[in-house]
């Protein structure tokens, strides 16, 4: 691997990014690499943005993503891939869970939800995309949608199935392991 690697995680509270964060951060660490990982929390308990940034490489000096910086975003909702496209790198990669989650000037008739997001982001940057939270609702568990996600980001990343699969079983609450294990490859398989 050349140089660092920045990665965003951007999503809606209680979506999973901080444990998302934790999974990316374990997977690099394991792997040698040195992690620096800042959370940015939003009103996460009523639905706000929500960020975390992660970077690893030989020596990483901060943790901050800055704009057109990030080589990948792991977006948990279309509007929030939208929200933070700008930080990507021009040949960056956005890993996009495809669906809806209307924000409160949505919900209160102030602003208009856009349409066609990833459709029209796709013109701009690689986008790959999976509707996590419908492959997690047919796991029986609507909560792990973010691993899905992560499954889908992790064939596009440079550890195996195998080191993923440990750093989730070390990372999730034990009895949630095989669900978040199902899921992971849920989206690792789309």
């Amino acid at each position: 691997m050349n140089g660092t690697k920045s990665i965003m995680i951007v999503g809606v509270g209680g979506q999973g990014t901080l444990l998302t964060s934790r999974i990316l951060g374990g997977i690099a660490m394991e792997n040698g690499f040195d992690v620096k990982i800042s959370e940015v929390h939003g009103m996460s308990q009523r639905g706000g943005s929500v960020v975390t940034y992660v970077r690893y490489g030989e020596t990483v000096a901060e943790p901050i993503v800055e704009e057109g910086q990030a080589d990948v975003i792991i977006a948990f909702e279309r509007l929030e891939a939208l929200r933070y496209s700008h930080f990507l790198k021009k040949d960056g990669v956005l890993i996009a869970n495809d669906w809806r989650i209307d924000p409160m000037p949505v919900l209160i008739g102030a602003a208009e939800y856009p349409e066609q997001i990833l459709e029209n982001l796709e013109k701009q940057v690689k986008v790959y995309s999976v509707n996590a939270t419908e492959e997690a609702k047919k796991l029986g568990n609507s909560r792990v949608s973010n691993l899905v996600v992560l499954g889908l980001a992790a064939k596009h990343m440079d550890f195996s199935k195998e080191q993923w699969y440990s750093v989730i079983e070390h990372t999730v609450p034990p009895k949630t392991i095989d669900v978040n294990k199902a899921a992971f490859d849920a989206g690792y398989c789309s």
